[in-house]
């Protein structure tokens, strides 16, 4: 049976358990408008009103009053381990010089497998190690709630 929600809503103990998951990697949960497919086969049509990053744990409220709970997918990922945290701090400022999305935690950042990163990475004295487990990378300072467009200008 298909399913329509236009809205989401963080889980709570009132609410009922969902009736099944849609499970996404981190760059597919940014979303507006799409057909997405449950666990079991079904789906849900998501018709929201602006663009929304849809988080681990989110439920997608349908019409007929179900709950589907949004569930981050395993990714390919590097987990990087610095010495100390100024260290770290070190490693986080040449990611991001690089653009690239990572998930920073008080003792490791994670950020998508990349061959040449990893390599960079070591040079600089980091521990390496390639893992599979959800990434929730931090948004970056353009990222919006809203339907903002950022635009770059060349002059």
């Amino acid at each position: 049976m298909p399913y329509r929600s236009t809205r989401i809503e963080k889980p709570d103990a009132a609410k009922p358990a969902a009736i099944d998951t849609v499970t996404l990697k981190h760059d597919e949960r940014h979303l507006r408008r799409k057909l997405l497919h449950m666990a079991n086969d079904d789906v849900v049509m998501l018709d929201l009103k602006e663009p929304t990053v849809l988080e681990h744990g989110d439920l997608l409220a349908t019409e007929d009053g179900h709950y589907i709970a949004i569930a981050a997918a395993d990714e390919k990922l590097l987990e990087i381990k610095a010495r100390d945290t100024v260290h770290q701090m070190q490693l986080c400022w040449h990611l991001g010089n690089r653009h690239l999305a990572a998930q920073i935690e008080p003792s490791r950042i994670l950020i998508e497998r990349d061959h040449v990163i990893k390599a960079m990475l070591e040079g600089l004295g980091a521990i390496v190690t390639e893992v599979e487990e959800p990434f929730h990378p931090v948004h970056g300072a353009y990222h919006s709630h809203g339907s903002h467009d950022h635009h770059h200008h060349d002059h």
